[in-house]
């Protein structure tokens, strides 16, 4: 928690990967207590069924390839509330800290002087993978996980070759627009066409929809299946995991 020269109050609030049942019980708790919700437009809005009645919810969406909300502009929204006296929910989908944005939003805060306060949420890299049985570490096939996000600032590219040598699970956000350049860009890094590699779209939601394949024919398999944002991209041994659960939910159904 950060303290503040004066007025109200900023959560930076993170919604989970999309259930809106994974929601934390903090989150619940503080989206009761808000005047005003600035909510993302990958958050359920499900979620806001823990606003409180008379709560002004404000729509400040970021997609990518989409018209988004100026970060400036929400920036700048958030001071001005909590210089009112507003106690302020921005809520995000995920984690805030976590490729959400939530380190230049407590930066802008901290500058303004802002009293605000981090709510940590369940992050996709996590949860989408686990409800299609992909545990992200595992003793016997990744001893690490890196998350990295396939929409870097200017273009840039994570170091592949890096997490090539690292040889743990590879959890990518974001990445579907540029999925065919990702993947030429890991084979030419060293990994393995044969990696075991799975998209996932509308993880832990009803319209969930994935493919499991190997990194080679990933960009031909999610195309044909119409894969598209939002989505997770995994790789590594731990995808071998998937496929006995995809076979199990589809008997059960």
């Amino acid at each position: 928690m950060t303290s503040g020269k004066q007025g109200g109050k900023v959560y930076l609030v993170g919604a989970g990967p999309g259930d809106p049942e994974l929601l934390t019980l903090k989150a619940a708790r503080v989206l009761g207590e808000a005047d005003v919700v600035l909510v993302d437009d990958l958050v359920d809005r499900r979620v806001l069924d823990h606003a409180r009645p008379g709560a002004r919810i404000v729509a400040v969406g970021k997609r990518g390839g989409c018209r988004s909300t100026p970060q400036a502009f929400i920036d700048k929204l958030m001071a001005r509330l909590a210089r009112r006296g507003a106690v302020v929910v921005r809520l995000k989908g995920g984690d805030p800290f976590v490729f959400g944005r939530g380190g230049e939003e407590a930066e802008a805060l901290r500058a303004a002087g802002i009293l605000h306060e981090v709510v940590s949420g369940v992050t996709a890299g996590i949860a989408v993978p686990a409800a299609l049985g992909i545990p992200v570490t595992h003793r016997d096939a990744a001893h690490s996980v890196t998350f990295v996000t396939g929409h870097g600032r200017n273009g840039a590219d994570p170091d592949w070759r890096a997490l090539r040598a690292a040889r743990g699970t590879l959890v990518i956000y974001m990445g579907m627009k540029r999925l065919p350049a990702i993947v030429d860009a890991l084979l030419a890094a060293g990994f393995p066409r044969e990696t075991p590699a799975c998209a996932i779209q509308h993880g832990t939601l009803e319209s969930q929809l994935e493919v499991v394949t190997t990194l080679g024919e990933l960009p031909s398999a999610a195309g044909e299946a119409g894969l598209g944002s939002p989505a997770i991209v995994v790789t590594g041994e731990v995808v071998r995991q998937a496929r006995v659960a995809a076979v199990s939910a589809r008997h059960a159904a």
